[in-house]
């Protein structure tokens, strides 16, 4: 997924975009609400991950705004704040889950996980196409019984291919998706990942076809 990280404690949001990256998102990170609102409005993002307590446009205000705008990008806040009415205050202006700080690792990965799957329409950790199985639990995928190695930028490429099944993807959407903006990419990048992935992928997985001069389209037969 694109995801964005909305985080004024710099040693935190290093430690949250590192943690994500590893797992094979694409991260972006700001540090205040008028960037967050800023980045939003030029970028499609699949999650945002808000502090509460961020300086000027706190993460309530930044909420608010985006909602009131219509843009219904799921929204996973943070907070320090213990208070029950924060919490429902949060959930009331349309955040879609809640983590209170200090939070261990594992669990905010989990969340992003659930989130990511209920954006996507399947709620299941498990995601299958033909022989191709997907544990986004895990970060785990196989074919039948075969595991497959992937590496970080390949586990996403595949990822957001398997979400569309039988649907063609342009590269433009494969590259947001699976470099920040802050990132270096090479013009070839996408094409060196889907060879890969097509050499682990044979000979008894889903074939992944290429629609010239549009994108790529992972076969869901």
């Amino acid at each position: 997924m694109r995801i964005l990280i909305v985080e004024d404690d710099a040693a935190l949001a290093r430690g949250i975009v590192a943690l994500l990256r590893a797992a094979g998102h694409a991260v972006d990170h700001v540090a205040n609400g008028e960037d967050a609102l800023m980045v939003v409005a030029e970028e499609s993002y699949a999650l945002v991950v808000l502090d509460v307590g961020l300086p000027g446009i706190d993460g309530f205000a930044v909420l608010q705004t985006l909602r009131r705008q219509g843009n219904r990008v799921p929204v996973l806040m943070l907070t320090a704040r213990d208070a029950l009415d924060d919490r429902v205050r949060g959930l009331d202006l349309g955040a879609d889950d809640y983590l209170r700080k200090p939070f261990a690792p594992e669990e905010l990965e989990a969340r992003i996980r659930a989130l990511g799957r209920r954006r996507g329409g399947d709620p299941t950790p498990e995601l299958v196409v033909g022989t191709l199985v997907l544990d986004r639990s895990r970060g785990a995928a196989r074919i039948g019984d075969r595991p497959l190695d992937l590496r970080r930028r390949e586990w996403a490429v595949l990822d957001a291919l398997a979400t569309r099944a039988g649907q063609i993807v342009p590269r433009e959407t494969l590259q947001s998706e699976v470099f920040g903006y802050d990132e270096p990419v090479g013009p070839n990048a996408i094409e060196v990942n889907i060879t890969r992935l097509r050499g682990k992928l044979a000979p008894d997985g889903p074939a992944i076809r290429t629609v010239r001069g549009v994108g790529y389209l992972l076969d869901g037969g």
